[in-house]
């Protein structure tokens, strides 16, 4: 079974603005699918879609079987918390926390057990431990976003959505991030989808989706 499956979503703003037209999507565990195509085009809008941070005009989104629509705020919460983490262009990070705070705060919230441990696992598995006291304003932005790539696995989410993920890096850097989102795809057997203007960023991806207009451009 697919961990997230899209069936004929639209997301309508307004009575005539369709952001999201009639796209299907279906990602299993371990799967790197690329949304690609350019700013405007739906792509921010179907990760909201995909994350229960928005809901579908007509048509369903199914989290790990499960449809999004129909829970309760209580029950929203404990799916996002517990099951999709998020990755963003900005980063997102707190900035008066250490990187390590920042990493195990999801734990913290949901006030899981050994918070601190977990978070400094994850920490290393980024290879950001040796950082785990910085505060963000001391990291580059690279490490920033290694460390909000560890925030985002921290509490073993069956899908992981990233907006943009290399936007505000140079190549090299940027390179590097995709490689551990390849590698959390590998070893944690997550479910990604990771919306790009980019098509040099697909390279290490399973499957290219191309978007255009808020369809999917076949």
């Amino acid at each position: 079974m697919a961990l997230l499956e899209v069936r004929n979503a639209t997301k309508l703003y307004g009575s005539e603005v369709a952001a999201v037209r009639d796209v299907s999507l279906s990602v299993e565990a371990g799967e790197f699918v690329a949304l690609v195509g350019r700013s405007g085009c739906g792509k921010s809008t179907l990760l909201n879609l995909c994350g229960a941070m928005d809901f579908p005009t007509s048509g369903e989104v199914l989290i790990d079987g499960q449809g999004t629509a129909g829970l309760s705020d209580a029950q929203l919460t404990r799916t996002r918390r517990e099951k999709v983490g998020f990755i963003f262009q900005s980063f997102q990070l707190m900035h008066t926390l250490t990187a390590v705070e920042n990493v195990e705060l999801p734990l913290m919230l949901a006030r899981k057990a050994n918070a601190r441990a977990t978070a400094l696992e994850r920490l290393r598995w980024v290879e950001m431990e040796a950082y785990a006291g910085r505060l963000p304003h001391q990291l580059s932005g690279g490490q920033q976003q290694r460390i909000a790539i560890a925030r985002a696995l921290v509490h073993n989410p069956r899908i992981l959505l990233a907006d943009e993920p290399t936007g505000n890096l140079d190549t090299a850097t940027g390179d590097l991030v995709l490689s551990l989102l390849r590698r959390s795809a590998d070893d944690f057997q997550v479910a990604i989808v990771m919306a790009t203007h980019s098509t040099e960023s697909t390279a290490v991806t399973d499957r290219v989706m191309k978007m255009r207009d808020g369809r999917m451009d076949s």
